[in-house]
């Protein structure tokens, strides 16, 4: 625990893709994952073959069960796109427990409030000077992925911040 009821854990490896393409490029991912179509704009959406973070207009972050590049490309067949492997590039983090958007906020210029940061949000921003991907799973669970040069560095600004928010509910 790294405040009261909260936790910080690094994920294993998984395979990670980031597909950038017009509409017919980005559906085609989403069907290939068992969506009916890809996720709305800064939304996240999961089904039976993995997950689709929609981080731009243009662009998908794909979390697929199996790590299968050639099936995605066969998915994605003629249609224009750039499909890249950032398995080896990202680390997922999993901040939990009711203090984690607090702690977030002490981090990244963003609203981690839920109604302003609900739950099956996505976006990209800063966790502190690191670049990230936030991605509200529930209600006091975050999936945030960043680059493994950077993972050391996250998560002792995580911690940081945690020790002070710990101490500062002690004080109260």
């Amino acid at each position: 625990m790294i405040a009261p009821d909260t936790a910080l854990v690094r994920e294993r490896q998984s395979p990670r893709y980031v597909l950038q393409g017009r509409a017919p490029a980005l559906q085609a991912a989403g069907r290939l994952l068992g969506l009916d179509d890809a996720p709305a704009l800064l939304r996240a959406a999961t089904g039976a073959g993995g997950t689709a973070l929609r981080l731009g207009p243009f662009e998908l972050l794909l979390l697929p069960q199996a790590d299968d590049p050639a099936g995605i490309e066969a998915a994605l067949g003629a249609v224009p796109h750039s499909l890249v492997g950032v398995s080896d590039r990202n680390v997922t983090l999993t901040l939990e427990g009711p203090w984690a958007a607090r702690i977030l906020s002490g981090l990244c210029p963003l609203d981690f409030a839920e109604h302003a940061f609900p739950v099956g949000m996505a976006t990209r921003s800063v966790l502190e000077k690191a670049d990230a991907v936030f991605w509200r799973t529930a209600p006091h669970r975050f999936h945030i992925e960043v680059w493994r040069s950077f993972v050391a560095y996250a998560e002792n600004g995580i911690r940081e911040v945690a020790r002070g928010i710990t101490f500062a509910s002690l004080a109260i």
